[in-house]
């Protein structure tokens, strides 16, 4: 299987805390195979891991004296893992889907469903990023349904514990990088306008706010704003 791999220093990320980032660090993309279903667009989240994430980074270890990062796409065989981190994703305040309570009670099967679908579709697929092996972020790309077939990277998740190894940076030129290669010239993001955080770390990474922006029907008065990354841009 295609791996995405780094040696990373460790500097501080945008794409969690408000410091100041390091200097641009090239990064290492080699192009993958595919996934399915579109899914709901989820913001740059903050939540912990549950008790059952934080087994699957480490044993007794400390993730984040790591400085090794691969990107993986999800296997057809890692429902536990997709379930695991997608609940810890789902478990903050920006998440913008309608129904996150509903996700987080997905049980095993439904999970190991979407993983199946994902791990083999040209449409839509999820990428794990590993510390030494550990899982230890996530983050989604697709195609939506309509005619124009607009591109978007969704459900960016990384462990606090890794969040300072910019994972979320090779998370998604990774994402960027196999939508690209299925077509995709622009590629979306729906942020939370209240969630600076992200919105900090997608300019930093290319992306503009498009001035398009939509309520976030669960959270009364709650807006998203449509950010945008172009090729060439």
């Amino acid at each position: 299987m295609p791996v995405f791999a780094r040696h990373v220093p460790s500097t501080d990320s945008p794409h969690i805390a408000a410091l100041p980032h390091k200097r641009e660090i090239a990064l290492v993309i080699a192009l993958i195979d595919d996934i399915s279903q579109p899914f709901e667009n989820y913001d740059l989240t903050h939540a912990p891991l549950s008790v059952e994430a934080n087994g699957l980074l480490s044993e007794g270890g400390c993730a984040c004296m790591s400085s090794t990062l691969t990107v993986r796409r999800i296997a057809a065989d890692q429902g536990g893992v997709y379930r695991e981190l997608r609940a810890a994703s789902l478990r903050e305040p920006y998440a913008s889907g309608e129904t996150p309570e509903a996700e987080l009670a997905v049980d095993a099967a439904r999970a190991a469903a979407i993983a199946q679908q994902r791990a083999t579709s040209d449409e839509s697929t999820t990428f794990v990023l590993y510390t030494e092996g550990h899982p230890a972020g996530m983050i989604g790309a697709y195609f939506d349904g309509t005619p124009a077939r607009r591109a978007f990277v969704s459900e960016l998740w990384v462990a606090h514990a890794v969040r300072h190894l910019r994972g979320g940076v090779l998370l998604v030129n990774t994402a960027r990088a196999w939508l690209a290669t299925r077509g995709a010239v622009e590629i979306y993001a729906w942020i939370a306008d209240q969630n600076r955080s992200a919105i900090r770390f997608y300019e930093h990474v290319g992306f503009a706010d498009t001035g398009e922006r939509a309520p976030i029907t669960r959270v009364p008065g709650a807006m998203k704003s449509l950010f945008v990354w172009r090729e060439h841009a």
